[in-house]
């Protein structure tokens, strides 16, 4: 049967098979909040995602042990089976490389952190630490599109798409689900593509909105005529209800989708600009966030929007820093991506805290995998040494909307190679980052050819340990 004859069979049999279809619908949807536990203290998440694979070695995972080791080859017994990337598979040696970067310890909870973080270890109170995430991946899009959407097949819903599908804005004039671009002009950063902040086979309203770093927030936005409010008012109304028209004779939930979209359009005309016009902040704040916040494009000044947009009501702020990918000249290269990084993500979270705003709102950060011990040029000194990706342990960050302060979780072995106490898998973070938000992970689903569909997939446990 055509797409034309099964819909005109669905028109006719309106009070037969399209109604009982739409009896469903309102039935799925009016049953829809079962999945609400009323215990999340979140009500909105921030996440910075750090697009490449950050070195837990030389940033959180402190191994000092390594040092009398540097250069020696890793053992068997380390690695046992576990696969390595093409870039390494074929080395006749995987030399151990300690970190050449100091470790201190911070705070009144005693976190190690390394010298290339100081804004961060300033913090190190407010955070919770987990030093044994670990993913199925071990290439870099389908680890990416793991963590962002939790499976490794692109074309599911990204967690921002879930979140604004279960709970929805907390604002009628800015998008549910913003998404943040670091400029980077590096050869080999990794590509990032749409469909990160995609909703998949959900509805298309609840997509991400990207953000252009300068000029018009978003393309096509701005007004191009010279009408009043009032007639721009009347024309998308006349446009909404001939939408309302093609939606009752065809039964298409993406028309739905369409309406929703045109009248949020609407209204960001005005909301949109103001969220990201900076001029009204005081010096105080760029002292907090640093230079870089003054400069469009930079991680700094996305942190900064970030905090503006959850004060505005956007319910999930995804933001993208990338060139953490170091195969090579590691040293160097990491040093550069933690200036860029480190004074703006810290100051987010304090900026967060001194306004009232960081008890129920999530901060996520971390990559999609880590670094491996070994290193993947050789022991070539202080700027030429770079290091593999490596899934079976990483480390991330978490702050505020209901996690424990001042914890740093999970334990791995002497060469930040295995998890030896407490792993957290990704589906084990996304049930976790679920359960702070109220979300029972196991009963938010959406139901697509044939099967009921979750970001958990048939996985995923609340590691509780980490919630206050």
């Amino acid at each position: 049967m055509n797409e034309l004859s099964r819909r005109l069979f669905l028109q006719q049999g309106a009070a037969g098979l399209g109604g009982i279809a739409l009896a469903s619908l309102l039935e799925e949807r009016a049953t829809a909040a079962d999945f609400l536990t009323g215990k999340g203290r979140a009500k909105r998440v921030i996440s910075l995602f750090q697009s490449g694979g950050p070195s837990q070695l030389d940033l959180f995972d402190h191994k000092p042990g390594l040092r009398a080791l540097d250069g020696s080859a890793l053992p068997s017994s380390v690695r046992g089976n576990q696969r390595l990337t093409t870039m390494t598979s074929a080395s006749s040696r995987l030399p151990v490389t300690a970190s050449r970067f100091s470790f201190s310890q911070y705070g009144g909870s005693g976190a190690w952190v390394s010298e290339l973080l100081p804004y961060t270890a300033a913090i190190a109170d407010q955070l919770c630490i987990v030093r044994t995430l670990h993913t199925d991946a071990i290439n870099h899009d389908p680890a990416i599109t793991f963590l962002q959407t939790g499976s490794t097949f692109p074309g599911h819903p990204s967690v921002g798409a879930w979140l604004s599908y279960g709970l929805g804005s907390l604002s009628d004039n800015l998008p549910t689900y913003v998404v943040l671009t670091a400029r980077n002009n590096a050869p080999d950063a990794q590509p990032l593509y749409s469909r990160l902040w995609g909703s998949g086979f959900l509805p298309a309203n609840h997509q991400g909105v990207p953000l252009r770093p300068a000029g018009t927030p978003v393309l096509y936005l701005s007004d191009g005529t010279t009408l009043p409010e009032t007639s721009r008012r009347s024309l998308f109304d006349s446009v909404k209800a001939l939408n309302e028209l093609h939606r009752a004779e065809t039964l298409d939930p993406e028309i739905d989708a369409r309406i929703a979209s045109y009248e949020l359009a609407f209204r960001m005309q005005s909301s949109a600009p103001e969220a990201t016009d900076l001029s009204d902040e005081p010096e105080s704040t760029f002292a907090l966030y640093g230079p870089d916040a003054r400069i469009p494009g930079t991680h700094a000044r996305n942190c900064l929007l970030a905090r503006r947009l959850v004060e505005r009501g956007v319910r999930y702020v995804q933001l993208f820093h990338r060139d953490w990918d170091q195969h090579v000249a590691l040293p160097e290269r990491i040093r550069k991506v933690c200036l860029e990084d480190d004074q703006g993500s810290a100051a987010l979270v304090k900026d967060l805290a001194q306004r009232g705003l960081l008890e129920d709102t999530l901060v996520i950060w971390g990559g999609e995998f880590g670094r491996t011990v070994y290193s993947q040029s050789g022991n070539a000194g202080d700027t030429d040494y770079g290091r593999d990706h490596h899934p079976r342990c990483f480390t991330i960050w978490m702050a505020g909307g209901g996690v424990k302060p001042g914890l740093s979780y999970g334990t791995t072995d002497d060469f930040s190679y295995n998890v030896a106490e407490n792993g957290v898998h990704v589906h084990d973070l996304h049930a976790t980052m679920l359960a702070l938000l109220g979300i029972d992970h196991t009963r938010l689903t959406y139901r697509f050819q044939g099967r009921n569909f979750r970001l958990t997939d048939t996985a995923g446990k609340v590691v509780t340990a980490l919630i206050t």
